[in-house]
């Protein structure tokens, strides 16, 4: 199989960076370097971010957004829940407001006229940036141009579910890049690093001013 290449320009990367409320840490500029070898490159990109609660891995697959909507595709942010696809939307529509970028957000409960017009824009391909629940590997989804799915929890979806998805960026031998995120690997996800040629990039540094995560092993009698 094949993929899109997906480049940004420096304008749009430093128009990007400056719009950040914060600095990137090592850790992530580290992870983006490891994005944005893979999308350049004509195969498919199958890579996990694995980081602790607020080690910056939403903003990590932001920029790889970013990546594929230069290259004039369009993104697809799958979300377990209705709450967590919000809190992209919101994170997602504040980084990308200096780009002309339409975001659509498809959710079970969008019904109607709205929905409608929201299916439209994704099949046409004015929507670049599309926002989710289990919604958008619906029979009635079509993506026009689809170079990148991002799916986060991905422990809280199945193997066909993920690959309906991105069965919807498949067009003739090409298939769109694929980034997971987690912060609790489960053993399928490590079964998937030794047998499904995942890729995996850690962050291991929380953002200044980040209580640090602890975990404990607590005993089956307490």
């Amino acid at each position: 199989w094949q993929a899109p290449p997906l480049k940004s320009s420096a304008k749009q990367t430093q128009q990007f960076l400056d719009n950040l409320s914060f600095q990137l840490t090592h850790a992530q500029q580290r992870v983006i370097n490891e994005i944005k070898i893979d999308c350049a490159n004509n195969s498919p990109m199958l890579r996990l971010i694995q980081g602790d609660v607020g080690s910056g891995k939403t903003v990590v697959s932001a920029y790889a957004a970013l990546l594929a909507l230069s290259s004039n595709f369009q993104v697809a942010i799958m979300a377990p829940t209705e709450l967590l696809a919000e809190q992209h939307l919101r994170n997602f529509s504040l980084w990308f407001e200096p780009f002309d970028v339409q975001i659509i957000f498809l959710t079970g409960q969008l019904k109607g006229k709205q929905r409608q017009q929201a299916l439209e824009a994704i099949a046409d391909g004015s929507a670049g940036i599309i926002i989710g629940t289990h919604a958008l590997f619906q029979d009635a989804v079509t993506f026009a141009r689809l170079g990148l799915v991002i799916i986060d929890e991905q422990h809280r979806f199945g193997v066909n579910q993920r690959m309906a998805l991105r069965d919807k960026g498949q067009h003739n031998n090409s298939k769109p890049h694929q980034l997971i995120m987690t912060a609790t690997p489960i053993p399928r996800t490590l079964a998937m690093l030794n047998y499904a040629d995942l890729d995996i990039s850690i962050i291991n540094e929380l953002p200044p001013g980040r209580i640090p995560v602890v975990t404990r092993a607590i005993s089956a009698d307490r």
